[in-house]
């Protein structure tokens, strides 16, 4: 059984694009962290917050992968993260809260889907590792540059599944 969720009346809905929701706004002066921001939806909402004035920090594992991506998108900078691997999420997160800098946006986009089975270094899926406890791992980690920011928004997307089991 699927229960639809209530809408929020934001008067923005699923077909509403980033550029639409960002329309009028400056976030000039603003950080916004992007996972996944090289492809996807991640991309387009990379896209829209540079469009908007925003320096977006986009940590990726591929990094040749993820320049030609964000070729000619301003004010993006690239860096070193694999989402699976608790030590290089502590090491991006060190060498951001090293900048001093805020996160005013940090929106957790990336993940894997259905991989062959594979665990992280502490045994868990990769899939739940990377998905859920990297991004978990992330935001606990950047909490002080989140806390900076005063006013942030820490926003998690996540996909849809449906399995079809057979009805008994």
């Amino acid at each position: 059984m699927r229960t639809e969720q209530k809408p929020l009346n934001s008067g923005f809905g699923p077909k509403t694009t980033a550029r639409e929701v960002l329309a009028g706004i400056d976030l000039s002066e603003k950080v916004a962290v992007v996972t996944g921001g090289y492809s996807g939806v991640g991309l387009e909402t990379t896209r829209a917050l540079a469009e908007a004035g925003a320096t977006v920090v986009v940590p990726a594992r591929t990094q040749e992968k993820v320049r030609a991506a964000l070729a000619g998108i301003p004010r993006v900078e690239i860096e070193t993260l694999e989402l699976i691997d608790p030590a290089s999420i502590d090491a991006f997160a060190g060498r951001f809260l090293r900048s001093e800098r805020s996160v005013d946006i940090l929106i957790n986009n990336a993940g894997i889907m259905a991989p062959p089975l594979q665990r992280d270094a502490r045994g868990y899926e990769s899939q739940f590792a990377t998905n859920h406890l990297g991004h978990f791992q992330l935001t606990a980690r950047l909490w002080p540059a989140l806390k900076r920011a005063g006013k942030t928004r820490v926003v998690s997307l996540s996909s849809t599944g449906i399995l079809d089991l057979p009805r008994s």
